[in-house]
């Protein structure tokens, strides 16, 4: 644990570097501080940050530049931060204005995360452990024909026709709705399996079709995340050369860059920190990522993240990926009928 004043010049160099994305010399620091101390006191003391490796060189005669290791430091050193009010406030209208649209949620969520935090956005629809049916209706059309439209927990619709072996009329359709809703809102692919058997042949036949989507809907990978703000980062100093840019490239392209960002324990309504070498994915490893989940624990979650250089305002990032989060976690919450979880 360093002491206070180191550990208060490591932050000051941190700040700096992130406000200047150039190596910082003691004399900044001096400057800067506000410590009643002199540039040598501060010149040794960098020294042996360097020496334990919070800071390095990239040249002799250069500044210093934080390592993981100092970021890790700075992060964990930060108070408890809630995003400004007025930033809340902006936010918070936005998706009043939408909030009978719930496709646009995710794209509203990408655009204002990249916006605040000046660097990549990502949100990921969310996903259901195992889709639950909620709602089904049955449409006479002609004759033997029916449309079939089945609504899923999370307000994922479906549709399908139905042929029946002979004509049906819509008072009967009705009945045979009414009664699968009352045996299987709520239920999972394999409990409404279970049911399948002591069926009558039409309500075995909607059954079988009902089962269908909803194995094809449990076996579908997660939907393509939401970006936004890739240019902020092609604009960093840190990634004027090429390599490091291609490497994201190269895992967006090949739709893994999500799995390459979600560290293993990751849980609502906590956001999560990963610097640099702290990511499991070498071709990040340039990188932080700021992520939490957001959603019903258990039921159905999604992903909100940041990703950008090491040299990122933690300080701004961290409240802004949790406020909205917690958005939102209270809009997934609504669609549920449920009571949104508090989250940061």
């Amino acid at each position: 644990m360093l002491q206070s004043r180191t550990g208060d010049i490591l932050k000051k160099v941190v700040e700096l570097y992130i406000a200047r994305a150039t190596p910082v010399p003691s004399q900044s620091v001096a400057q800067e501080a506000g410590m009643r101390v002199s540039p040598a006191t501060i010149r040794n003391e960098m020294a042996y940050l360097e020496q334990e490796g919070y800071l390095e060189r990239p040249h002799t005669s250069a500044g210093c530049v934080p390592t993981d290791k100092a970021y890790r430091y700075y992060v964990e050193s930060l108070p408890p931060v809630r995003l400004a009010p007025a930033k809340q406030a902006l936010i918070s209208h936005l998706f009043h204005q939408i909030e009978k649209e719930s496709e646009k949620w995710l794209g509203l969520a990408a655009t204002l995360l990249a916006q605040l935090a000046q660097n990549m956005a990502v949100v990921t629809q969310v996903k259901l452990p195992g889709c639950k049916f909620k709602h089904m209706e049955l449409v006479a059309l002609r004759d033997a024909l029916a449309l079939l439209v089945f609504v899923l927990h999370g307000a994922k619709v479906k549709q399908k026709l139905i042929s029946f072996e002979a004509p049906v009329a819509q008072p009967e359709l009705t009945v045979i709705s009414n009664r699968l809703n009352a045996a299987c809102s709520g239920l999972t692919a394999g409990d409404i399996a279970a049911l399948e058997e002591g069926l009558p042949p039409m309500e075995k036949l909607v059954i079988a079709h009902i089962l269908e989507m909803m194995r094809a809907e449990d076996e579908l990978e997660d939907d393509e995340p939401h970006w936004d703000g890739l240019h902020f980062i092609l604009s960093q100093p840190e990634f004027a050369r090429g390599q490091r840019v291609q490497n994201l490239m190269e895992l967006m392209e090949q739709r893994s860059l999500l799995r390459a960002m979600v560290p293993a324990e990751l849980r609502v309504p906590e956001v999560q920190v990963i610097i640099g070498r702290e990511n499991r994915s070498e071709a990040i490893r340039d990188y932080s990522v700021v992520i939490s989940r957001y959603g019903l624990p258990g039921e159905a979650t999604g992903t909100v993240g940041v990703v950008g250089p090491t040299r990122m305002h933690y300080l701004e990032t961290i409240p802004t990926v949790g406020y909205l989060a917690s958005v939102l976690s209270r809009m997934v919450s609504g669609l549920y009928g449920r009571e949104p979880q508090g989250t940061g």
